[in-house]
């Protein structure tokens, strides 16, 4: 059975960094897309960025410029690199990855920004 684990995230004042990493275990076959969602309280699950194994990228336009995507296929691991923080980057992050109709999901990850 195919599982999304995540590590990272936490507490850091605005202006900082974090990064975020999920790990597929449980998979014979690579990804061919991963990428992050985030939810805040009280609002919709957004997509924030997403990369292909072939390292094609697309951001969120509140993130370009802050936050990098990254994978690396021989881990089938995504990480995401936020930089420059923001108390509205505060959100759960949950990985994402979708397979022959299949959406997986991480458990999510708590990222807090202070101001």
């Amino acid at each position: 059975q195919v599982q999304l684990v995540e590590s990272g995230g936490g507490l850091v004042q605005a202006g900082g960094s974090l990064r975020v990493s999920c790990a597929a275990f449980g998979s014979n076959f690579l990804f061919n897309a991963m990428g992050w969602y985030r939810q805040a309280p009280g609002k919709q699950r957004e997509l924030v960025a997403s990369i292909t194994s072939g390292g094609i990228t697309n951001y969120a336009d509140s993130v370009k410029g802050r936050f990098t995507i990254s994978r690396d296929n021989d881990k089938n691991t995504v990480y995401l690199q936020m930089n420059s923080l923001k108390p509205e980057d505060t959100a759960v992050y949950y990985c994402y990855a979708p397979r022959a109709n299949i959406a997986y999901w991480g458990q999510g990850t708590q990222v807090t920004v202070s101001s």
